[in-house]
């Protein structure tokens, strides 16, 4: 079978009437979830003792919990450690979810053990009601299995949605849990409000495990320590990046933003906790007096150069990413919850004015934009109308409008119709934010095009899909848009008038930001050898 065929397939998990039932009936009886998880870990033949054995690094949080796995990974690895990653979304291959030594695992290694643990699955579902675990679920027992059989020293698992019900939760002994920056995502699943959203967090604390948080909102690091206190677990509080003393000064991230100062100094913590015990097996942590204690503060320490390598050799694509074609400058970030987008327009207002300074004439400066579910894409717009942008530019989160095998990125839970309804009302919100009233639905007429004066109100356009917006933002300036075999479909001859900035400007910088998935779907064609 063909890792093709077997991506289709997984795929059908998205769809499956059955798995969408089993997600509807646990939402109102959460605790469900774990149950029914166990359930299909031993139907795929695994069981939750056997997880014990993969020294489990378990970290969840709102925001960071992707970098902080990539920076404790890349750390244990520059140890000589055999890693395991588990991470989502992915980007522009499903594998990119399940990591050996920081590479996605191959195609044949995927197909393989796709249908090993499928195939036990479906042998199994008469007995079980039909059933069959959702796409996530399903993803999450397959890492587990890949790591088993590839006999990784660690596994860093990032949590998918929260922390107590969460699927990978049902890790019984990890090593060690981290919680990055909280704040509100989600909140259909995991509630309204930041103390609601910390319980659910802290549900990953184990009885005995330690445990490290970076600095959050009061009410939320109170919500934490009791959570702690509940679990009997020991909760420590990270220091600031900067009380770390290394010989070589400062520390270095390969990762860019202020933010990721926070989830560096977690990440260290975790990978140094993770160290200890499996160089020091016999020293426990003094977890006697946790109770009364409350939250400790983590003690700083001299990072060695193998961690201070770690931290600087870090790739962690799509979050505050910058890539070069030529005149046109890309810096992309997926992010999408306030908080992130608070960091994401810092970054970009930062780094972008360091290209200008640079540029070789003007510049024309684009938004491209998307977000999905149930985000307020109407108060993230609005922390980006003071970057000035001379167009802001929307489409869906499709890669092509022209019907290609990519099956990796299809997502059967949305309609198209439904993407492009989001698409103009986040077109509206834009024009609102800008005070430039409201466009009556007609989105690609509109008429004067605009100057490259940052105090005039940025144009709008909604495109069909990722790689029609692309080609109309960059005008033949990338050549890997330019090329023939990447056809989409026309364009009105007046919306190609509007890009005469475009043209004209010696260089163009888009931010592309809102959903990892956009992100994704730009790098599919900004990066070719990444779908290959």
């Amino acid at each position: 079978m063909e890792y093709q065929d077997a991506i289709c397939t997984l795929n059908t998990l998205q769809t499956n009437a059955s798995a969408l039932e089993q997600v509807r009936r646990e939402r109102s009886h959460p605790q469900l979830q774990l149950q029914a998880m166990r359930g299909f870990l031993e139907r795929a033949g695994l069981t939750v003792q056997e997880l014990d054995h993969l020294n489990i690094i378990h970290v969840t949080g709102t925001k960071g919990k992707g970098s902080t796995c990539a920076f404790t990974e890349q750390i244990l690895r520059s140890y000589g450690f055999r890693t395991g990653f588990y991470s989502s979304p992915h980007l522009v291959q499903v594998r990119e979810r399940i990591r050996i030594n920081g590479q996605p695992i191959g195609k044949e290694l995927f197909t393989k053990y796709f249908w090993q643990v499928y195939g036990r699955l479906d042998e199994t579902k008469e007995a079980h009601g039909g059933t069959m675990p959702a796409y996530f679920r399903f993803l999450t027992i397959l890492a587990f299995h890949v790591f088993l059989r590839e006999k990784v020293d660690l596994a860093v698992i990032e949590v998918g949605i929260g922390g107590a019900y969460d699927c990978t939760n049902i890790i019984r002994r990890p090593w060690v849990c981290g919680i990055s920056s909280l704040g509100i995502d989600h909140t259909q699943i995991l509630g309204d409000t930041i103390e609601k959203i910390a319980w659910q967090k802290g549900g990953i604390f184990k009885t005995g495990v330690p445990a490290f948080t970076v600095k959050q909102p009061e009410d939320a690091m109170a919500v934490l320590k009791e959570r702690a206190k509940e679990r009997r677990c020991p909760l420590w509080v990270c220091p600031e990046l900067e009380n770390y003393q290394a010989d070589c000064g400062p520390l270095h991230l390969g990762l860019a933003g202020q933010h990721q100062r926070s989830n560096a100094s977690l990440a260290l913590q975790l990978s140094h906790t993770w160290l200890q015990r499996r160089c020091l097996p016999d020293k426990s942590f003094p977890s006697t007096g946790v109770e009364s204690a409350g939250v400790l503060p983590a003690t700083s320490f001299k990072p060695s150069p193998i961690m201070v390598k770690g931290l600087a050799d870090t790739e962690w694509p799509g979050r505050n990413q910058t890539l070069k074609h030529g005149a046109v400058t890309y810096f992309l970030d997926g992010a999408h919850t306030m908080r992130s987008m608070q960091a994401c327009v810092h970054w970009f207002r930062e780094i972008a004015a360091q290209h200008e300074r640079n540029a070789s004439g003007p510049v024309a400066r684009v938004l491209l934009f998307n977000a999905t579910g149930e985000r307020d894409s109407a108060a993230m717009l609005k922390l980006l109308v003071p970057c000035h942008f001379d167009f802001a530019v929307f489409c869906p989160n499709i890669t092509e409008a022209i019907a290609s095998c990519n099956a990796d990125q299809q997502n059967f839970n949305v309609s198209v119709e439904n993407m492009l309804t989001r698409c103009l009302d986040n077109e509206r919100s834009w024009r609102l934010h800008n005070n430039t009233g409201d466009n009556k639905g007609t989105q690609l007429l509109i008429e004067d095009s605009l100057h490259l004066v940052p105090e005039k109100k940025a144009d709008t356009l909604v495109f069909p899909c990722i790689l029609s917006a692309l080609q109309w933002i960059t005008q033949g300036k990338d050549s890997v848009l330019a090329d023939p075999a990447k056809r989409v479909l026309a364009v009105k001859s007046s919306v190609m008038a509007k890009a005469a900035p475009l043209c004209d400007a010696a260089e163009i910088h888009v931010l592309i930001t809102g959903s990892l998935h956009l992100v994704g779907g730009v790098l599919k064609h900004l990066d070719p050898a990444s779908s290959k």
